[in-house]
């Protein structure tokens, strides 16, 4: 149970907000719902909603107040998201991609278009060889650049109520002890770490399991993703 008193129509939407922005996790997440219901009062406070977040960050809460306002009020939108990237959190690279269809993507909750784009800008970063042949060896995953996999990892963390992302699967593996077929049964991919994206075999929403996504390729073993999974990039965001 969270801690004082709970959420009501009677608590200010400024004392809403404040708790959610300093609760706990699962403070948070129990309060997801009325963060939704009281879409239309956030939506005027505009951008003072999102004064006590960092752009630089990962918070999934930031990320999830604007997903709210993607679903019920995306009027507001404009005025909150860069002009330069369409989008609210900083999307640095050392290479020159353009990570705004991504954030679009996420925000809008597109995640098979997400995971689509993150699949390809992981072939980009690894290389030509890697573009040409439609899949990173893991052997090219150390060449990788640390900024770009953070920035793809900041933001499928802020856009999943912090549920999925590289850090996430990360995480939950080091939980299980490094083993991988414990993993893959966690995150709802098929036992011998294979996946697909045809209907039906995938789930494209908030409600898949943790770690769910991105998909990482693991047709030719583990080894891809865990090169990934222990890039000094990421390992330093756990």
């Amino acid at each position: 149970m969270i801690s004082g008193p709970p959420p009501s129509t009677n608590q200010s939407v400024e004392e809403l907000l404040e708790r959610f922005t300093s609760g706990s996790k699962r403070q948070r997440l129990s309060l997801v719902p009325t963060i939704e219901e009281r879409a239309e009062e956030l939506a005027a406070l505009a951008q003072a909603a999102l004064a006590s977040f960092d752009p630089d960050g990962d918070d999934w809460a930031a990320g999830w107040i604007l997903q709210v306002f993607q679903r019920h009020q995306p009027q507001v939108l404009p005025s909150l998201l860069s002009s330069e990237s369409s989008g609210w959190f900083s999307t640095p690279s050392a290479v020159g991609i353009d990570y705004e269809p991504l954030q679009r993507d996420l925000l809008a909750e597109n995640f098979e278009e997400a995971d689509r784009f993150t699949s390809a800008t992981l072939r980009k970063l690894a290389g030509p060889g890697a573009e040409q042949r439609g899949y990173v060896y893991f052997s090219e995953v150390h060449a990788i650049n640390g900024l770009d996999l953070v920035t793809i990892d900041r933001l499928w963390t802020a856009y999943s109520q912090g549920r999925f992302g590289f850090t996430t699967q990360a995480r939950l593996l080091n939980a299980l002890d490094g083993r991988y077929h414990s993993l893959w049964a966690r995150i709802g991919w098929k036992q011998d770490g294979t996946w697909t994206r045809y209907p039906g075999s995938f789930t494209w929403s908030l409600s898949a399991p943790e770690g769910h996504m991105p998909l990482i390729n693991q047709l030719r073993g583990v080894r891809l993703m865990d090169a990934v999974l222990h890039h000094p990039s990421l390992a330093a965001r756990r």
